[in-house]
Parts: C-alpha cells; sequence; structure tokens
C-alpha cells in the first residue's frame, strides 16, 4: 500500500512559481509511473503531467507545457512539480498519483491507470 502525500501548495501572484512535492511511504515508487492532477472549483479533475519510474519520459498537458516541469527522486521516494509563469487558471487543488505497474516506458493521462492517490495540495493564483 502507498501513501501520497503532497505539499507545497499556497497563493501566488500570477507569474509566479511554486514547486510541490509528493512524498510517498508504505511502499517504493521507484518503478511507477507518477502524475499529476488538478481539479479546479466546479470542474472535472484533468491531467497535468506525468513521468516514468526512470524520469527517462515525461508527459504534459498542452495548458502547462512549457511552464510546468515533473522530476523525481527515487532515493527520496519523492516526485516534484514545478510550476512556473502561473496564471490564474492554473488554480486548483493538486494531485499527486501512483501507477503501480512496474517499469511503465511510456506515462499515462489516464487517471484510471493510477491506483494510489494522495489528498491534494491548494494552489491559488491571484491576479
Amino acid at each position: 500500500q502507498v501513501q501520497l502525500v503532497e505539499s507545497g501548495g499556497g497563493l501566488v501572484q500570477a507569474g509566479g512559481s511554486l514547486r510541490l512535492s509528493c512524498a510517498a511511504s508504505g511502499s517504493t515508487i521507484s518503478t511507477y509511473v507518477m502524475g499529476w492532477f488538478r481539479q479546479a472549483p466546479g470542474k472535472e479533475r484533468e491531467f497535468v503531467g506525468a513521468i516514468t519510474w526512470s524520469g527517462g519520459s515525461t508527459s504534459y498537458a498542452g495548458s502547462v507545457k512549457g511552464r510546468f516541469t515533473i522530476s523525481r527522486d527515487n532515493a527520496k521516494n519523492t516526485v516534484y512539480l514545478q510550476m512556473n509563469s502561473l496564471q490564474p487558471e492554473d488554480t486548483a487543488v493538486y494531485y499527486c498519483a501512483a501507477d503501480s505497474s512496474p517499469f511503465k516506458m511510456h506515462p499515462t493521462s489516464d487517471p484510471r491507470a493510477y491506483e494510489y492517490w494522495g489528498q491534494g495540495t491548494r494552489v491559488t493564483v491571484s491576479s
């Protein structure tokens, strides 16, 4: 069983940056694809990005490509989401998730592939 805890959310002005962390416990995530999703008020949950177990491949939603970067430190059992040039439309609760099928070569944007989810961290971007 994997427990995921996100941190690093908060209030930031438009154009600012935040780095979210997702710390895993209970089991290693070193062989898992890890994803980030977000849910804005009144909207469906949407894919933000994902990274393969080795970090060799990443995938991003078009709305964040070039602004957000996912990375991971398997030694620390932690995944990160660096968010730059934040805009009010990035305001949401951000969730990390783990796809526990090991050694997948390609990250997926399908939330149904992810078995484990954190509780989320709120990001608010003011204009």
